[in-house]
């Protein structure tokens, strides 16, 4: 019940107050909103920037993953080769 008392109380100051110095009130927001702007776009580049080199990183990786795939499979060959090698060096001997 005081909160709800409190916050009658509360907007009816606001809007007198508002009423009384609403040339004031203008220009505060005439002020503000230059700011408010500026740190909106702020943010909106430091996140774009971020967001850009999250993809980047994304991009590194999928290239680096290609590159251990390619790499693996001539591994893999290798291996092979070596096994057939030492087949053949077995059966020689035999």
């Amino acid at each position: 019940m005081k909160t709800l008392i409190g916050g009658a109380v509360a907007a009816v100051l606001g809007l007198i107050g508002l009423s009384v110095w609403f040339g004031e009130f203008l220009q505060l927001l005439a002020g503000a909103i230059p700011v408010m702007l500026l740190l909106g776009g702020g943010l909106a580049l430091y996140l774009g920037f971020d967001e850009l080199k999250e993809s980047w990183k994304k991009d590194d990786t999928a290239d680096n993953s290609e590159d251990k795939t390619d790499e693996a499979g001539n591994y893999k060959k290798e291996i092979d080769e070596l096994k057939k090698e030492i087949e053949t060096m077995k059966s020689d001997k035999a």
